[in-house]
């Protein structure tokens, strides 16, 4: 690390045009290959898998993406005339536009059923020649354009469906933004320096500006979802500025010290720099924990994510120490350096409000421990009415068209319009026509079921289809529950004496295979993260402890997150007000990817909080004093780190991404409980209350663990002797004025 640091310092110029180069180049690739996402939620060998490509191959006119034109009038009937006209007229100019493969009307024979009862209410089926991921922006936003301008007073005009979302106006870069720019404000109160503040901004942004490009060249070698860039730059941004900070922290106390910019610069990465290595390593190693789970959606998402980390810790100890050197003595604020050149160098002393609450755990960890576990408990309550399922436009916000689309299909057809089920089957001779032909008249009279459309048969007459559309909306427990009584209970009784195999398909039941699939594997993809991570802090610690607590603390720190998704998202307390629709069920990939970033991100500030200790402990031998002075000197870097990441994630929020703004509301709160609740309160009081044993380590293992060190113990002696003999007259003086410390307290 110290070689790569002189070097970075030595070719500073070099390494800035080296990152730049590889922004640009990545850029440019991205722009000219573009974007190939895919949502493909499908996992291999589920019975809706097996629909979905049994349609595709017998009826490949169904391929496209199927949208909904849904008009209502208040005061009259959609039959009268002038609505017949003005809407056919629109559907006919529809039907022209590039793009678009078929329009069905419901004021001919083909539309029949698509009329509501009370007359007030219509819709019209709009299929596109390609699937959502696959059409042209402008080929949707002409179909709305054309629908919208059919609208007047009394008749509402309204679309729906995946193409159609793709049209809704976004926020553009206004969550980045906004997050970058409550950043840069915490750290220049924390540094009191602009350009040192800027730095880790900078450092940040080019690097997740790079990953962001890769990722984009990802998807054309791999599935990886729509919201994988976002995500990726939402932890990217927290990670990055995070990771640079903390070597920027450091840093500067160098230059307190004395020492000069390229000895400060090296130090710094030496040992801060390390952590961050350290750091990285361990989220990325619980994103690509996902992999595991061997679904193509979820391993897109892992190597995105996992990427942007490894390239924001890249950027942080070789792109900022080259940035450091340019900058010089400017690391510091004015007074800072006006102090250095008047009263020479000092070291940092942990004194204030970090010494005062440090003592303050020492002397009631186990108030502050219940306390602490008391707030961690009822934050995690709700976790446990945890309900994975379908987030469909259902859960748009109250302004969108997919949303007012989605309600007026709901009001005039039935909840169950919005996610039809599709039952689809081979069919081997007259006896399973036959008895395939007779099949609607029994699924009408089954619990849950609305209406049925009667069978479509393929060309060649042999496959078959039928259209079940529920009672109840897609997202509803009772819809999941009529998915299971088809699959357990009416269709085998069907089958029974024929060849059929009729399978169950459709948004629903795609959502709730998919999200089984994931619930089956999450105690084996839980139980691998926590390992992993628990190997590695025991590695770096030497403890048997230190990995238990900090497993436990993990759990803890997700457990009361996602107890806070479940209040916002699921239960739709602020939900409206913040502008992401009405309550819904969570995404059923929701938890594996949470599991993964929120272990990572809670490992690192357990990595940075417990090094510090860990150094002290080596030195001294005392616990107490270990655990005071380690929060008393990281507590204030970890709380200025922990609001920028979590403003950064709460500004994710304004991206009006339902699925992004869960991601940025679970990691602010995982973080903030983290950062002020678990790593400054409940970690303290657990290790004083457990003394010496938390360093226990047995001498057989002991013998046989390779020993690495995160940040090298000699170190700080080593540049607290420099500080000492640069200015012994000052460090007497100092020695004298300054007020008692935490290193001063009797351990």
């Amino acid at each position: 690390m110290a070689a790569l640091a002189r070097w970075c310092v030595r070719h500073r110029l070099v390494a800035v045009l080296l990152w730049l180069l590889a922004f640009g180049g990545v850029t440019a690739a991205a722009a000219v290959a573009g974007s190939a996402y895919s949502n493909d939620y499908e996992a291999p060998g589920t019975e809706s898998g097996r629909a979905t490509q049994l349609l595709k191959e017998s009826f490949p006119g169904l391929g496209g993406d199927s949208d909904t034109v849904v008009w209502h009038t208040s005061p009259g009937s959609v039959r009268a005339a002038d609505v017949e006209q003005t809407m056919t007229g629109a559907l006919d100019k529809i039907a022209d536009l590039p793009g678009v493969a078929s329009v069905v009307s419901p004021y001919d024979g083909q539309g029949a059923g698509r009329i509501s009862a009370d007359g007030h209410t219509a819709y019209a089926t709009v299929t596109f020649a390609h699937q959502a991921e696959d059409i042209d922006k402008s080929e949707a936003q002409a179909v709305v354009r054309v629908a919208k301008a059919a609208g007047t007073d009394g008749l509402q005009v309204e679309l729906g469906g995946s193409a159609i979302a793709l049209t809704e106006p976004s926020s553009g870069h206004t969550a980045e933004i906004v997050g970058v720019a409550v950043a840069a404000l915490v750290l220049f109160l924390a540094f009191g320096s602009l350009a040192a503040s800027l730095l880790p901004i900078g450092t940040a942004l080019l690097s997740v500006g790079t990953a962001y490009a890769a990722i984009v060249l990802l998807g054309h070698v791999m599935t990886v979802a729509d919201f994988a860039p976002m995500l990726g730059m939402l932890i990217g941004l927290g990670v990055g500025i995070d990771y640079a900070l903390f070597i920027v922290t450091r840093h500067r106390r160098g230059l307190k010290r004395g020492l000069s910019v390229t000895e400060a610069v090296t130090n710094a990465v030496v040992t801060t720099g390390r952590a961050v290595v350290f750091a990285g390593a361990t989220v990325c190693i619980a994103l690509l924990g996902m992999l595991i789970l061997r679904l193509g959606f979820l391993n897109g998402v892992a190597i995105a994510a996992s990427l942007t980390v490894v390239l924001t810790v890249a950027a942080a100890v070789t792109l900022l120490p080259a940035l450091l050197s340019f900058i010089g003595p400017r690391a510091l604020s004015r007074r800072e350096r006006r102090r250095l050149a008047d009263h020479g160098p000092q070291p940092e002393l942990p004194t204030g409000l970090a010494a005062r609450w440090s003592a303050f755990v020492e002397h009631h960890p186990k108030l502050l421990g219940t306390l602490a576990l008391a707030v961690i408990t009822v934050l995690a309550l709700p976790t446990f009415a945890l309900h994975l399922g379908t987030s469909d436009q259902g859960n748009d916000p109250r302004s969108s068209t997919t949303r007012q689309a989605y309600d007026l299909l709901a009001e005039g057809f039935g909840p169950g319009v919005n996610g039809p089920l599709t039952l689809v089957t081979r069919i081997d001779g007259a006896e399973d026509k036959l008895t395939l032909d007779n099949l609607d008249a029994t699924l009408r009279t089954t619990e849950g079921v609305a209406s049925v459309t009667p069978v479509t048969y393929d060309s060649s007459g042999s496959t078959g289809y039928f259209s079940v559309v529920p009672d109840s909306a897609p997202q509803s427990q009772k819809t999941s529950d009529l998915v299971d009584r088809l699959r357990t209970e009416v269709l085998p009784r069907a089958e029974t004496g024929t060849s059929l195999d009729i399978h169950v398909g459709g948004v629903t039941a795609s959502y709730d295979d998919f999200a089984a699939v994931i619930v089956g594997k999450l105690p084996l993809f839980v139980g691998v993260v926590i390992s992993l991570g628990c190997v590695l802090l025991l590695l770096a610690f030497r403890s048997v402890g230190i990995p238990l607590k900090a497993a436990a603390m993990n759990v803890a720190a997700v457990a009361a997150a996602f107890g806070v998704v479940v209040a916002i998202f699921q239960w739709g307390w602020g939900s409206e007000f913040l502008g992401l629709g009405r309550a819904g069920p969570i995404e059923p990939f929701l938890p594996v990817i949470m599991v993964s970033v929120l272990f990572g991100l809670s490992m690192d500030y357990q990595v940075f909080l417990v090094s510090r200790m860990y150094e002290e402990w080596l030195e001294t031998g005392d616990n107490r004093r270990a655990v005071r002075v380690g929060l008393a000197e990281t507590s204030r870097v970890i709380n200025s780190a922990a609001v920028i990441m979590i403003s950064v994630f709460l500004a994710f929020v304004l991206s009006g991404d339902r699925v992004i703004a869960m991601f940025g509301i679970a990691l602010a709160a995982a973080v903030a409980l983290d950062a002020f609740v678990l790593r400054t309160l409940l970690v303290p009081a657990l290790m004083h209350l457990l003394g010496g044993a938390n360093w226990w380590l047995p001498r057989g293992l002991d013998r046989v663990l390779p020993r690495i060190s995160i940040e090298p113990p000699e170190c700080r002696a080593a540049h607290e002797r420099l500080a000492a003999a640069t200015d012994a007259e000052v460090a007497d003086v100092l020695a004298k004025e300054r007020e008692q410390d935490v290193r001063d307290i009797p351990g």
